[in-house]
C-alpha cells in the first residue's frame, strides 16, 4: 500500500458563514465545495490553484459527534482550548504578515526566523491556530 496525497484536513468551525469570510475574505484561501448533504454542510476552501488539497470547515455536530460531544466541542472551541491546527507557506512572510495585520487578523506571534524559514502564528475566529511559513530551499543547503 502506498499514500500519495493529503487530499484533505478538517477544522471545527461554529459558524460556516463567519468561517468563509475569514478564510477566503481574510486569508484568501479560494471555495471549493459548498454542498447541503442534508445531514450537514460540506463546505471545503483551498489555496487558489490547489483545488487537490482542500480544508473542510465542518460545524461540531452529526454525523460524526453526538449532540452532548458536539456541545462539548463547541464549549472547548469559545475558550480556546480545542482547536485545529493548520500550517500554510508563503514566499513572503513579511508582506503576508503586514496584509494579515491590515485586514485586522488575530496575530499569535511575528514573523521570526527559525531553521526552517520565517513564519509567523494567527488564530481564526474560532481558536483554530495557523502558522505562516516561508520556508527555506532545503536542496541549497545540501549543495
Amino acid at each position: 500500500m502506498t499514500m500519495n496525497a493529503i487530499s484533505r484536513s478538517q477544522i471545527y468551525v461554529l459558524d460556516q458563514d463567519e468561517a468563509l469570510d475569514f478564510y477566503i475574505g481574510k486569508l484568501g484561501l479560494e471555495l471549493n465545495t459548498d454542498q447541503d448533504l442534508g445531514f450537514m454542510r460540506w463546505l471545503t476552501v483551498n489555496i487558489p490553484g490547489d483545488r487537490q488539497r482542500e480544508i473542510l470547515l465542518e460545524k461540531p455536530g452529526p454525523p460524526n459527534l453526538d449532540p452532548a460531544t458536539a456541545e462539548q466541542v463547541r464549549e472547548l472551541l469559545t475558550k480556546g482550548a480545542a482547536g485545529g491546527f493548520l500550517f500554510m507557506t508563503t514566499d513572503d512572510a513579511h508582506k503576508t504578515y503586514e496584509e494579515l495585520v491590515a485586514k485586522g487578523v488575530d496575530i499569535t506571534d511575528e514573523p521570526m526566523e527559525r531553521p526552517y524559514g520565517i513564519d509567523f502564528g494567527i488564530r481564526d475566529p474560532f481558536g483554530n491556530r495557523i502558522r505562516i511559513g516561508q520556508m527555506f530551499d532545503r536542496k541549497a543547503d545540501h549543495c
